[in-house]
């Protein structure tokens, strides 16, 4: 037998493993068998090329773990080798392990021979026991009855030797093509995809991924088939019918296995067929096929599954970010994470491709094998034209739509992305468009999701698409301006037309500045959007206004960043106004009087620096969010914001001289309340008892409102102390009021730069994740007892004392707290990034030491290899220090080729993404039962 040592996937892949002992197997037995896989395009591997010794070799356990099947010939003598009873030990672990299959040739022995080790056989593995162990001779004895269990083929029960070959040979084929291959072990999140869509199943958008489900599952039908790129599979010369015919042809001929197969009925209308008539040629009715049969049908046309009466869909999401990057990485360097010098550049292409996995893969070839210097090049080439390769798929999808849907799209990537549903629905409904049926169109084609929390997403690449769709319309015509020579000459000469109905202006890409008309908006009368933004922060002012500028009348939606005057012009009127969104602008105040707000929702002023005051907002019925970060000049909050009954957040970020605000803000539907670095006020007014996340600054708790008992909603509080470089006035508090325990639905707490902070109070039993960062005082720390908590971090707080270190160390899954020495209970430990242990548990809590050089943050990966097979390298925690802390993480091992029936080698190899950082020392805690203690 050949003994090919290539490690090609064609290889393994049609490769089987021959155990036998040479003597007593006819050289012509095994001349023949050999002949016939090679006609069959099989691989056989076996031990006669391998120098034998006490053990079996690696090269011989590596040639059996890279089979898809092992075949077992079974002969009188077979027990008499120590080497081939080992052989056997490996290949029934291989069956456990990885679902090896294992096929029996009982060559002159009796089956029952071998299970009992009886006759001629049992006396050939008597003496071969003679000279072990007990040990071993139970092991052998266990796989010769397991073995022999197999049912097999029976050399005495054939009259011809040559078709008992050809039988078997043609029987491996058979199973080599039927069993799932490993082709898809390395695709990133595609084994969550799987396990979804088998419970559907009960025994997909992407094609690898029913690709891959076809081949995990064809096993278990006795007759399979997988049809790919139906689209381009149409013949022009064939008519509808005829093209029907063709499909179902090929059909039957892969399903059958019976190539030429054919199907004679003509028919006479050509034209091309649609998804809609594929899916009808080949499953038309769910009767064509018998019970049990299942049909995958894969498509980006959500409405073709609907109008066959399809119940079980399963829309295959985009992977996390975490995701994408591996699969970028996969595809550029050929492992889940980027080499030292790529890492940032990594990033920058992830960021461009988001999650699209086919954007991915081909920006990840593009730059593969290239030099660090090369990447600028090429990645500024791509972040300003889409790629071909990819164009030419997403741009079928946007040439199909209808043109409502296509403005739909437009809208979308320009001004509504990452927008809620409901908003957008809002923002058009003055509109001739059907936005509900538009944007299940565009889900339903896959061009957009809808993110669990209503907001739609269109990825970038698809953005791009539409930009290059703009750059194709007649300019006479075009509803949408975003080009920026164009829209700096219609704002310059007044030049822009009724038919203009959005301007998406990117005022970083301004070579010399613009000068907009007085009368820049005046013919733009059906203006609705308006959205003007800096992409690149160089303090340079690119646009000048005139103070008596015309404003569009009918605008609903109006962002602007780097605003330059120092009030709205006169006749701006927000009447119709849906979102106004002013940041970083020099704005002194918005506008003069009371104005007409019914329709605002969202406000946002975020860098306002100049702001001295706020309008009068008691019109402003349906304002649902006020954003006010970083207003430093802001002095007071209007009484008016007490009565706005539908606001649901508001956000008062580092309004360092903020000192009077309204008695109470006792609105049943304020959810959200921000005040951080409000460092001069002293007191928290009155919040709704419907409150379920609040930022506080430090100096807001020497008043902490009796109503707290009332806050039963209240699940996230952080309180923020004094930041570098802020100028707080307050002394710092020293500690946190006792009411804070009858926050019953509290889960999260973050305690963020409170130097003078000594111990935290009684908490409540219902919190999971606390964080106290740099707060040096902080010694005692008190928590429910054997509570278990999800997170428990404690970066910079380096007084902390022994019990309060015991107990962050032993109630948490992940931690991080000052430290040098792994604590005791981590009982496997080694100096430096690694370690191995020995266990049959899946679960571990590991701890490690890192000591940066300077004030770093970041990742911490752990790679975890079981008997040598390398898991995927996995984010275990984030750190953000400046001196040696103890990082805590937990894992738990999936038990996917039963590792737990078996004492196994684990290792665990730590690092981080910056050379700045050592890892000094590494531990292992085993965990035990469910309750995560050993």
């Amino acid at each position: 037998m050949a003994s090919s040592s290539s490690s090609s996937s064609r290889t393994w892949r049609y490769r089987v493993f021959t155990s036998f002992h040479g003597p007593d197997v006819r050289k012509t037995f095994l001349s023949h068998l050999r002949k016939e896989f090679i006609c069959n395009g099989i691989t056989m591997f076996d031990d006669q090329g391998i120098e034998r010794g006490q053990t079996i070799s690696p090269e011989l356990t590596q040639g059996i773990r890279e089979s898809r099947i092992s075949i077992v010939l079974l002969s009188k003598n077979y027990a008499s080798s120590s080497w081939c009873l080992d052989e056997l030990l490996e290949i029934l672990k291989c069956k456990e392990d990885m679902g090896q299959i294992v096929m029996t040739v009982f060559y002159g022995v009796n089956p029952s021979d071998v299970r009992k080790q009886t006759g001629e056989f049992g006396m050939a593995f008597n003496e071969t026991c003679a000279r072990k162990t007990e040990e071993e001779r139970r092991k052998w004895s266990q796989a010769l009855n397991d073995v022999g269990n197999i049912a097999g083929e029976h050399f005495l029960n054939w009259d011809n030797e040559s078709k008992m070959i050809e039988k078997i040979a043609r029987d491996v084929s058979n199973k080599l093509n039927a069993t799932p291959a490993r082709d898809f072990e390395d695709m990133v999140g595609l084994e969550a995809h799987l396990k979804k869509i088998q419970s559907l199943l009960h025994c997909i958008g992407k094609t690898t991924i029913a690709r891959a489900l076809h081949s995990r599952l064809s096993s278990s039908f006795q007759l399979t088939c997988f049809m790919e790129n139906l689209r381009g599979s149409y013949n022009g010369g064939l008519d509808e019918y005829g093209l029907k015919l063709q499909l179902q042809e090929q059909l039957l001929s892969k399903i059958l296995n019976q190539n030429g197969m054919r199907i004679y009925h003509l028919g006479a209308v050509p034209e091309r067929l649609c998804d809609q008539k594929q899916l009808e040629a080949l499953a038309n009715e769910t009767n064509w096929f018998g019970p049990g049969s299942r049909i995958i049908v894969t498509t980006e046309d959500q409405e073709i599954l609907e109008q066959h009466d399809i119940k079980n869909t399963y829309h295959v999401d985009f992977p996390t970010k975490e995701e994408a990057c591996k699969i970028f990485c996969r595809y550029a360097f050929r492992r889940s994470l980027a080499p030292c010098g790529f890492v940032q550049l990594a990033e920058r292409v992830t960021e461009l491709c988001s999650n699209l996995p086919l954007g991915l893969r081909v920006m990840g070839s593009t730059l593969r094998g290239k030099k660090e210097g090369d990447w600028e090049g090429i990645l500024h080439r791509l972040e300003n034209s889409l790629d071909q390769q990819i164009n030419g798929v997403l741009r079928v999808g946007y040439d199909t739509l209808h043109k409502d849907d296509q403005y739909l799209f437009l809208l979308i990537a320009f001004f509504f992305n990452y927008q809620d549903g409901d908003h957008v629905k809002i923002m058009l409904s003055d509109s001739n468009l059907d936005v509900s049926l538009g944007l299940k169109t565009l889900t339903y084609k896959s061009i957009i999701q809808i993110a669990n929390d209503g907001n739609i997403v269109m990825h970038k690449l698809l953005q791009q698409v539409g930009r290059e769709a703009v750059q194709l319309q007649n300019p006479k015509i075009r509803k949408i301006l975003i080009d920026t020579d164009e829209i700096c000459d219609v704002l310059e000469n007044g030049s822009g037309s009724r038919s203009v109905m959005g301007i998406s202006f990117d005022i970083s890409t301004i070579q010399d500045g613009v000068y907009i008309s007085a009368r820049a908006f005046k013919k733009m009368c059906n203006l609705r959007f308006l959205n003007i933004y800096k992409t690149r922060c160089d303090g340079n002012d690119r646009v000048h206004v005139p103070e008596d500028m015309g404003f569009p009348p009918r605008l609903r939606l109006l962002r602007w960043d780097v605003y330059p005057g120092k009030c709205l012009p006169r006749t701006f009127s927000p009447e119709y106004l849906v979102e106004l969104k002013l940041q970083h602008n020099k704005l002194e105040k918005l506008w003069e009087g009371t104005q007409r707000l019914t329709n605002l929702k969202k406000m946002d002023l975020t860098e306002s620096r100049k702001l001295k005051e706020l309008p009068d907002l008691s019109n402003a019925t349906n304002l649902e969010q006020l954003t006010l970060v970083s207003c430093k000049s802001l002095v007071r909050l209007p009484s008016s914001i007490g009565n706005l009954h539908k606001l649901e957040w508001l956000l008062v970020g580092l309004c360092r001289n903020l000192q009077i605000v309204p008695s109470h803000f006792n609105l049943a539907s304020l959810e959200r309340v921000e005040m951080y670095g409000c460092w001069k006020l002293r007191k928290l007014v009155d919040i709704s008892t419907n409150i379920t996340t609040l930022f506080i600054t430090e100096t807001m708790l020497e008043e902490f409102p009796e109503s707290i008992r009332l806050w039963s909603r209240l699940q996230t509080l952080r309180i923020q102390g004094s930041l570098e470089g802020s100028h707080q006035s307050g002394a710092g508090i020293k500690k946190i009021p006792d009411c804070i325990k009858y926050l019953h639905g509290l889960k999260e707490l973050y305690i963020v730069g409170c130097p003078k902070l000594v111990s935290l109070p009684e908490l409540p039993s219902s919190l999971t994740i606390l964080q106290a960062s740099n707060c040096e005082s902080l010694e005692t720390v008190s928590l429910p007892f054997d509570s278990l908590f999800e997170y428990l971090h404690f970066p910079e707080c380096f007084k902390l004392g022994q019990e309060a270190r015991t107990v962050i160390t032993q109630q948490s899954l992940l931690a991080c707290l000052p430290g040098s020495i792994i604590p005791a209970e981590f009982d496997h430990r080694a100096i430096g990034n690694s370690l191995t242990i020995r266990s049959n548990f899946k679960e571990f809590r590991m701890c490690v030491v890192v000591s940066p050089r300077k004030l770093m943050n970041g990742p911490l990966f752990c790679r975890i290899h079981i008997n040598g097979f390398p898991l995927d390298e996995n984010i275990v925690q984030y750190f953000y220090t400046r001196t040696a802390h103890l990082c805590i993480s937990h894992t738990e091992l999936l038990d996917k080729y039963g590792w737990l029936e078996q004492d196994n080698e684990i290792s665990f190899e730590f690092s981080t993404s910056s050379h700045e950082v050592d890892i000094i020392e590494c531990g292992v805690q085993i965990l035990m039962d469910k309750t995560g203690r050993s």
